[in-house]
Formats: C-alpha cells, structure tokens, sequence
C-alpha cells in the first residue's frame, strides 16, 4: 500500500474505551511521514515511465521573502513560477517536460505533490476532528501557535507537509485575525536526528552497510528473489539483469518507484507486472528487513539512528510535567526568545508536529519493539505519541485531576519569574534526558501517575516491554506508565550523538549478545 487509507472516525463508543474517563490528555507529539511525492530518482524509463512528473502545481504558485530596503527594515514576498531545465538531446539545454508535453508543475526528483498537499491537509483535519472537536483537548479558535511545536527535517517535502497538517489543523477561521507567524523549528543537516542520519554518523552508516549486506546475504539466492527475476529483469540494466537487495538499482529504490507510481496518475505508471501481488509483499517483506531490523536487534543502531529523537520526545514529556519550559516552550514561545510574541498566555506545549520520513517512524516502531507486522509506512502515516495525566476520585467519588508537583501558577507569571524579558539561550534544568536510575526520589515522584501511549495510523501499538505487572495502566497494556516508558527510551538514548557517532568504528557491527527492542 503506497498511500495511506485513513478509516472512518472513531465512534463515541470508540472514543470512550480509547480515552478513559480516568485519564486526563496532557500532551500530543505526531510524527508525520510527508505526503506522496515524486520518486527521489529517475528510474524504469525503459519501462515507459516519464522522468518529468507534472504533478506539482506548488511551482506555479513560489514565493520568495524579498529584502526591500539596505537597512534591512522592510521586506515583501515576490511571486513567481519555476520551470525546470534538463539537458536536451545534443546536450545543450531544454525546459523538462512531463508525459504530455507539460511544462510547469513539473516535480523535482522527491518533490511533495499535489496528492501528498491533498493527503496531508487532510491528516490536519482528522487530527483536528480527534483533539478539538471529539476530546475538546486543542481549542477551538487560537491566537498564537505558542502551546504548539512545530519541526520539520530540512528536507523541503517534510517542511511542506507539516505545513499542509498544520493548516488543516488550525485553518485560517479557526485562528484570530491577528495570528502571529507561527514558529517552525529545523536543523542543519549535519544536527538533525528526526530520521536516522547516516549521512552525518559515520557509525551508523557503518552499521547500516552491515546490516543491509546481511539482509542481501540471507534473500540474495532465494525462490522469493528468483521470482522477482524472473517478472522484473526484463527491466534491469543489462550490466545487472538479476535482481537483489543490492542489485542496480536496489531492491529498496524498485519499492520506492512502484509506491511512488501506485500513489500517482495513469500517465506515470509502469507495466502491470510491477503491481503484481506476491511481488509486492516480497520486495516490502525484504525492504523492510534490510532498512530496519538492526533496530530490534542493536541498541547501539537505536541509539545512533533513532535514539536522540526519542530522548527529545521524553524531554518533552517531562519538561510537560515540570513545566520548565523543556517541552519545547522555549523553542517557540516568543520572538528572538523574548516572552511576549503570543497573545493566549500559554504555559505550555500541547501539541507537537514533526515532518519526517518512513524511515522515522519504522525506526521508532521498531526500536520500541512494536512494529509488529507492519509493512513500510505509507505516505503521509503517522505516529501519535499521547501522554494522560491520572484522575483521581474525591471523597464525594468525583473524579479530579492529580494536582502538579510545582504549584500552578498563573499565565506567563512562572516564565517571568525565572527569565524575566531575557533572551533565552539554554533551557532549565530538570529531568529532562536524566536517566531514570540517575533521578532522585523527588524527580521519581513527578513521573508518577503519567502514562505513555502509541498510535500508528489510528491503531494501537503496544511496548512489549510495557506488559509487566505495574508497567502499565490496570487492566490496559497499551498505557505504558511514563517511568518504564523512559526507562526504555533511557537505554538507547545517546549522551553525546555527535561523539557516539564517531566511536566504535573497530568494533563489529553486530551486537555480542543479544539486545532485543522494547525492554
């Protein structure tokens, strides 16, 4: 499956059983896979595929911020349109053009498209059914985006996806007249851990190679690849007719164009044999295996490829509970880092969106052992991560929520008290990416009563490591409690990821013993 089939939305009956009474919503983090895009290069042309794909209407449409003054005072946007140029049958230029002749909305090579705008719109808008209109947790109507963080991967199609789910989410009626421009958070390519980065971790490419030639070692000389032989080279490079894991192209670049083409028009697909069914499970059963299984069975591999996202997303769980600004507060509430930008008074974040890629969200279901099944992530999939807060019943048998540690305060007034109007530079201290054997008694205590959930694409995912008695809610596994929920993340979670990068390059691969995910 290429596209992701959204189901219909959870019924009251749904809604009741998912979100206990006796559970109060605190924080949402969505990962977001972006949205159908052209494939990231040109392949099967011999098949009749069209390397031009006119299905990016985005580039009649650019804008560019435009400096208008030498004192750096005034600025304007100019509009414009983008038309491609190639190189022409002499070699000299020519403008791309796609299978009719078309000329602009020609796609780059892994541009987001005009269906991966459509799809992720609409992941805002059953995001925005779910939180705003079904659970009440997200308002209705906002003034700033300061209880929302916002990321994305400097990769433009993840940039434009967040944007498209955002939007959805929160759409032009649903914020006030004077709504700020909200911040997005992004990275240099070299600091960026929203998906594994074995560009820039020497040690992780270093892992990815040698798990990637196990996997071609184990299915290289199989019926199952013999099969795809046998339907697909015909359509091979001459130089490399069979069919491998590590054939030209890869057995992973063959699923990426087919996906691509399933997910796309009639003028940009390939023979029928491409879609054949038993073809398809064998190249995502073995795609999946050479791209993610070193996550369940390495926890040097989860810590490199995965392991600093997850630690941010516990970051953010316990800046949340101690309301120190850890939860992503001080990334966007304010302008430069100055309190004042927003007109709500938020104290807090309460909805994180992060446009990322299927190779996040495989890694982080895989890391935390509860992948399962699953085939690679079709576009625009996505992973909830939800954090509840216990209610407890009064004396009268009411149900009130656990009063925080720290007392609550009124908005704004705690920011000021520890920052004042200064520019902010470091966050506070606090649990944050602690350990748990290293928190004290106190810091222990704060955790209690919070409690950690996953969804993939509206299904309940369970932490293996989660079933223990007291690891979970009474009576519901899928609520991990925040402490063993850390406790996981904590073992694969890097103290330094740049340093960890660059270390155990003499060692092998392969873990000693084994290092199973989800524990």
């Amino acid at each position: 499956m290429a596209s992701f089939v959204p189901r219909t939305p959870y019924s009251q009956e749904e809604i009741n059983e998912l979100y206990p009474q006796d559970l109060q919503l605190q924080l949402v983090q969505v990962l977001l896979r972006h949205g159908e895009r052209s494939p990231v290069s040109p392949r099967f042309m011999n098949a009749g595929l069209a390397p031009h794909w006119p299905y990016c209407g985005s580039a009649r449409h650019l804008t560019s911020a435009i400096m208008t003054t030498s004192d750096f005072s005034q600025w304007d946007g100019l509009k414009y349109r983008r038309r491609l140029e190639t190189f022409g049958p002499d070699d000299g230029p020519i403008i791309a053009s796609g299978p009719a002749g078309e000329f602009d909305a020609i796609c780059r090579p892994g541009e987001l498209t005009d269906k991966g705008r459509a799809t992720t719109l609409a992941l805002g808008q059953r995001l925005r059914h779910l939180y705003v209109d079904q659970l009440g947790f997200m308002p209705k109507l906002i003034a700033s985006s300061d209880m929302i963080y916002l990321r994305a991967t400097p990769i433009p199609r993840a940039l434009e996806s967040v944007q498209q789910t955002f939007w959805g989410f929160y759409p032009p009626n649903a914020r006030t007249a004077d709504f700020p421009a909200p911040t997005i958070i992004t990275r240099s390519p070299a600091d960026e851990t929203l998906f594994p980065n074995d560009s820039n971790c020497r040690r992780l490419a270093q892992l990815t190679r040698a798990f990637a030639q196990r996997a071609a070692d184990r299915w290289n000389d199989t019926d199952d690849m013999k099969y795809l032989t046998k339907l697909l080279g015909k359509w091979m490079p001459e130089s490399s007719p069979v069919i491998a894991v590590d054939s030209k192209p890869r057995l992973s670049g063959i699923l990426d164009t087919v996906n691509a083409t399933r997910a796309h028009g009639p003028a940009t697909k390939l023979p029928k044999e491409f879609y054949d069914d038993k073809a398809d499970l064998i190249i995502d059963k073995i795609s999946v295996e050479e791209w993610y299984q070193g996550y369940t069975d390495s926890r040097e591999y989860r810590m490199l490829g995965i392991g600093a996202l997850m630690g941010d997303i516990v970051s953010r769980m316990t800046g949340s509970i101690e309301r120190t600004g850890a939860d992503g507060l001080v990334e966007v509430g304010g302008d430069d880092g100055k309190l004042g930008r927003g007109r709500g008074g938020e104290q807090n974040i309460k909805l994180a969106l992060s446009g990322c890629h299927d190779t996040t969200l495989s890694a982080v279901l895989h890391s935390l052992g509860a992948f399962g099944n699953e085939r690679w992530p079709p576009y625009t999939s996505h992973i909830a991560i939800e954090m509840f807060k216990k209610r407890t019943p009064n004396a009268a048998g009411h149900i009130t929520v656990i009063p925080a540690l720290e007392n609550e305060v009124k908005p704004q007034s705690w920011w000021k008290g520890i920052f004042g109007n200064a520019k902010i530079t470091q966050k506070p201290e606090g649990i944050a990416r602690k350990s748990m054997d290293t928190l004290t008694v106190d810091e222990r205590q704060k955790l209690e009563g919070y409690y950690v959930r996953l969804r993939y694409n509206d299904k309940i995912m369970r932490v293996p490591g989660c079933k223990e008695a007291g690891k979970h809610l009474d009576g519901d596994e899928s609520f991990c409690t925040l402490e063993a929920f850390k406790s996981i993340v904590d073992k694969f979670t890097p103290q330094n990821w740049h340093a960890a990068c660059s270390s155990n390059m003499d060692q092998s691969p392969f873990p000693q013993t084994e290092e199973t995910a989800g524990f």
